[in-house]
């Protein structure tokens, strides 16, 4: 693979670690242990069957976590401390041709996690203001099936799996924006029908 290619790569697979840290570690592992994808020195130990097994149960844990609202976002605030990490060591690992990992490579990766992770769990969060259960089970499913092809989609077609994961990045951050917008809209229309109602029984009184 050529450096760029390398690059997109270990970008992309820093983005999906904030969605779903144990599935792709598990995912980059397999396809390395299987012989489908060369993975750089530093990516080695990802094949490991003890990483492979640990992550694979904790992808488990993860699909049922992510299932149940407010489950949900508690859990998501616990992953903060394994995908922003995570994403730092797979886009350093993925381009470093030594194994060395290089401070610039971290950086960027912890970067690229914090990003997704912070769309994924702001997703979350207003899905769980929606009293019915069975949105977070779609969004939940969704998120599996784009971690899944992006990872496919990473190693077969690189820049269009960068273009897809960009793509979807802006979507979900302006679908955040809009959503927090018009919740609080609704939160001062609300405070301000209260204080009427509240004000109005007073002068009554």
């Amino acid at each position: 693979m050529t450096e760029a290619h390398l690059f997109v790569i270990g970008l992309l697979l820093a983005w999906l670690a904030g969605i779903r840290a144990y599935l792709t570690v598990f995912g980059i592992g397999l396809a390395g242990l299987m012989g489908w994808v060369e993975l750089p020195p530093a990516l080695h130990a990802t094949e490991s069957y003890w990483v492979l097994g640990t992550c694979g149960v904790l992808s488990v844990a993860e699909f049922l976590a992510d299932k149940i609202p407010g489950v949900d976002s508690v859990w998501d605030l616990l992953q903060t401390l394994a995908r922003i990490p995570a994403g730092a060591f797979l886009a350093a690992a993925t381009l470093s041709p030594d194994g060395h990992l290089g401070a610039g490579a971290l950086a960027l990766g912890g970067g690229a996690a914090l990003v997704s992770h912070g769309l994924k769990a702001g997703v979350r969060a207003l899905l769980n203001t929606s009293p019915e259960p069975f949105s977070n089970g779609v969004v939940s499913l969704l998120e599996d099936g784009l971690v899944l092809g992006a990872l496919a989609l990473a190693v077969a077609h690189p820049w269009l799996a960068l273009w897809f994961a960009l793509i979807s990045s802006l979507l979900l951050a302006i679908g955040v924006w809009l959503a927090w917008r018009w919740a609080w809209r609704g939160l001062r229309w609300l405070g301000r029908a209260v204080k009427t109602k509240t004000t109005g029984d007073a002068v009554s009184g």
